[in-house]
């Protein structure tokens, strides 16, 4: 069984424009940082609008592997459409609004 650990922010976290999965590898460094960044990124771009989700791939790694992850942490952008898969701290928010696209108004 594998953990997802589900970060609502505002009343609308199950309607959220702005969906992700952030595969961790439980406590470490790159894990917390990774999450840390995303927030905060989150917070800026899309105020309330948005629903993160935590996955311990430590927890369960035939879940990661059937879902193709192969390093951690990671980020899977689940909406809006098309997914994007991004790796690393994430700690560079210029590319972060790159490549997750413009912001819904």
């Amino acid at each position: 069984m594998y953990r997802v650990v589900p970060i609502k922010h505002g009343d609308r976290a199950s309607t959220a424009t702005h969906r992700f999965r952030l595969y961790i590898a439980g406590e470490s460094v790159n894990s917390k940082l990774a999450f840390s960044h995303l927030k905060a990124f989150c917070e800026i771009y899309y105020a309330d609008d948005y629903h993160i989700e935590q996955l311990d791939v430590l927890l369960s790694p035939e879940i990661a592997w059937e879902q193709g992850v192969t390093a951690t942490p990671m980020l899977l952008r689940l909406t809006p459409a098309p997914p994007i898969k991004l790796m690393g701290s994430l700690s560079d928010a210029e590319q972060l609004l790159n490549s997750l696209g413009p912001i819904n108004a």
